[in-house]
């Protein structure tokens, strides 16, 4: 219930007129059935916008230590996160990276649409980074189709390292979705993981016009020397049939 509250009264409105937001692509989101959103990620904006433009209700992954907070600050960041559509990553798993897709997979057999940011974080200066590879090996675990979506505008709207925001136009255009069927049976590939994630952003390069960088956004972040890392595109794509 509050999540459609916060989308059509409480924060929806206000969103709406901040930003004008412009939908291109939006009859790419079949009706039903569970989908992978995958979208590039400018600002904190991005996990408000995505929603406000589908009609389907979409379910983004968080940090577990979001939902275990004490008080009555712990309590309202617990209702929040619920409240537009967040859900903990399962912990039972010691791996972090397995808790993510168990609990990613428990939401797409449920036939829900997800949301994930290739990235792994937001990019720093508005470049599209390196995607990881969990965004493949989930697709290729559940054979579920992914819809590249490209966010533009959203870092004008709310701009990094801020929580104000300003008056712009933001744009969210959704690619047709992706089927990686072709891959049957090759999941766990660390190289099949690569090229899936690869063909995806190169997807969300051509949508959103963004200069790609062939480095991790964290990397950049946490002030790793860049290794090799250039401007350009991702890898070439993989044939339409697996090759041996």
């Amino acid at each position: 219930m509050w999540y459609w509250l916060f989308k059509y009264v409480l924060l929806g409105p206000l969103l709406a007129l901040i930003g004008r937001p412009k939908v291109e692509g939006l009859e790419n989101i079949p009706d039903e059935g569970a989908v992978i959103l995958a979208s590039n990620h400018l600002a904190v904006m991005d996990s408000f916008y995505l929603p406000l433009v589908v009609r389907r209700r979409i379910t983004f992954l968080a940090k577990s230590e979001y939902f275990t907070g004490t008080g009555i600050k712990g309590w309202f960041t617990r209702w929040f996160y619920t409240a537009v559509g967040q859900v903990p990553i399962d912990r039972t798993d010691a791996d972090a990276a397995q808790a993510a897709l168990t609990t990613a997979e428990r939401i797409l057999k449920g036939g829900k649409l997800l949301g994930i940011y290739p990235e792994g974080t937001r990019s720093p200066d508005g470049r599209l980074y390196k995607g990881k590879t969990g965004l493949a090996r989930l697709a290729l675990h559940t054979g579920v189709p992914v819809i590249p979506v490209a966010m533009i505008g959203t870092n004008v709207v709310n701009p990094p390292g801020t929580k104000m925001l300003r008056f712009g136009r933001v744009t969210v255009r959704f690619g047709k979705p992706m089927d990686f069927s072709r891959f049957e049976g090759m999941a766990d590939n660390r190289f099949i993981e690569r090229a899936v994630t690869d063909e995806v952003i190169y997807e969300l390069m051509g949508l959103s016009g963004q200069e790609y960088v062939d480095i991790y956004a964290a990397s950049l972040k946490n002030g790793v020397p860049q290794q090799g890392g250039t401007a350009g595109q991702p890898a070439a794509r993989f044939p339409e049939t697996a090759a041996g």
